[in-house]
């Protein structure tokens, strides 16, 4: 049984490192499966928080090392969309990263983040505090329901 456990947190992290990048993948039923399975709510999230944070990563070192013609193709942005996308956070600011969680929009904000050069510390703790907060709300009200 513990092996299967194991296995689940690295599915878990694995959902969640692609589920930060584009590809339309999602964590939450991975999550909830390993909660109901009866894995501990704080490893279960402290997981699935590592693993959505090292995609974000991946997606701002992509954006501060990439050309904007590449990012533009890869995100399917047009060049007014992603003047945009830049205004956008640089209205809102780097506390914008907090909503890196959030569907469609969470994941051109990271890429942005690294184009724009936010410090890396900021980012990180930014993303991580949004995302940890995101899981910890998942898990309980999946358990919750239980």
């Amino acid at each position: 049984m513990e092996y299967l456990t194991e296995l689940g947190y690295s599915g878990l992290f694995l959902a969640a490192f692609l589920a930060a990048t584009i590809l339309p993948l999602s964590s939450e039923i991975v999550l909830a499966s390993l909660l109901v399975g009866g894995a501990p709510a704080s490893t279960v999230v402290a997981v699935a928080t590592c693993g959505n944070v090292l995609g974000s990563l991946t997606n701002y070192i992509l954006g501060y090392w990439a050309s904007k013609a590449l990012l533009q193709k890869w995100l399917r942005m047009s060049d007014r969309e992603f003047e945009q996308a830049e205004q956008r956070f640089r209205r809102f600011g780097t506390a914008s990263l907090l909503f890196a969680w959030v569907p469609v929009i969470g994941d051109p904000l990271t890429v942005v983040a690294g184009v724009l050069r936010i410090r890396l510390l900021w980012f990180l703790l930014l993303v991580t505090a949004g995302k940890l907060l995101r899981y910890a709300v998942i898990a309980h009200l999946t358990l919750q329901a239980l």
